[in-house]
């Protein structure tokens, strides 16, 4: 598989205890992505693992990051490939997925801003057990194996976020299979998986609207279905106003009628 090719900026000390992350002179903030530039700035800093650290922490965090932007179907680490570190998820979504010997994909998940990609393998030294691809321009700040676990013996405060997101991951996963395994057909679980797309943008009345850039195939991969049962299964609840797609946006227009759905799976 080829790798996509990452755009690479200069780490620029901003004297505020954080960094600044700037593009090479005359070059503008590529794929269209909006550029985080100063971690202290951030407005997502309070609510991320590794954008809050104490000063001293974050400081050397700072000094062993290399960040790089991503176009979508960029690939960041592939499965079987020897750890080389982590991934920092600043800006983008990350769609990690692992593949059988004839070729089969299952999506795991879609990694969001935030989160560190490539931990277990990193920690543990053995090979990344998902492959990690772009879905939309990214940012993502890379450290090296070496400095990642120097840095960990360094700061137990890191160290405890990293055992946190290894938790949370471990929590996902079994959620997942919970999903795929335990339901009784492609119906519901693909009602599962709206639903849970779209929890985090309800408002608790009316539609639910949330940005759907998946392909068909994408979703099938994620629910262990084929591609033409997804689509089949999409027509039928459009035709039945359980939802409506506008573009790239997925509009849930009877959201008890999906919840009935898997009740009565």
């Amino acid at each position: 598989m080829e790798m996509g090719r990452a755009v690479r900026f200069r780490i620029i000390p901003s004297g505020r205890k954080g960094c600044t992350i700037t593009p090479g002179e005359g070059m503008r903030a590529p794929y269209g992505l909006e550029i985080i530039e100063n971690c202290i700035s951030c407005p997502h800093r309070e609510e991320r693992i590794f954008c809050n650290l104490p000063p001293a922490a974050f400081q050397r965090l700072s000094k062993i990051t290399s960040a790089s932007s991503y176009p979508k179907g960029a690939t960041l680490f592939v499965e079987g490939q020897t750890a080389r570190g982590v991934f920092i998820l600043c800006n983008g979504r990350v769609k990690l997925s692992t593949s059988s010997a004839d070729g089969k994909t299952l999506i795991v998940r879609i990694a969001d801003p935030g989160e560190v990609l490539g931990l277990p393998a990193t920690i543990t030294g053995k090979e990344y057990e998902l492959t990690a691809d772009v879905l939309e321009p990214t940012q993502a700040n890379f450290i090296s194996r070496a400095d990642f676990l120097t840095f960990l013996r360094e700061f137990g405060e890191a160290s405890l976020r990293v055992a946190q997101q290894l938790g949370e991951t471990y929590h996902a996963a079994v959620a997942e299979m919970r999903s795929i395994g335990l339901s009784r057909s492609a119906a519901e679980k693909l009602a599962r998986f709206l639903l849970d797309w779209c929890a985090s943008h309800s408002n608790g009345k009316g539609e639910v609207r949330a940005p759907l850039t998946l392909t068909h195939e994408e979703i099938a991969q994620m629910i262990g279905a084929s591609r033409e049962t997804v689509t089949r299964l999409f027509a039928d609840f459009k035709k039945k106003q359980f939802l409506q797609v506008k573009g790239s946006t997925l509009i849930i227009r009877d959201k008890s009628a999906l919840e009935s759905l898997i009740a009565s799976e």
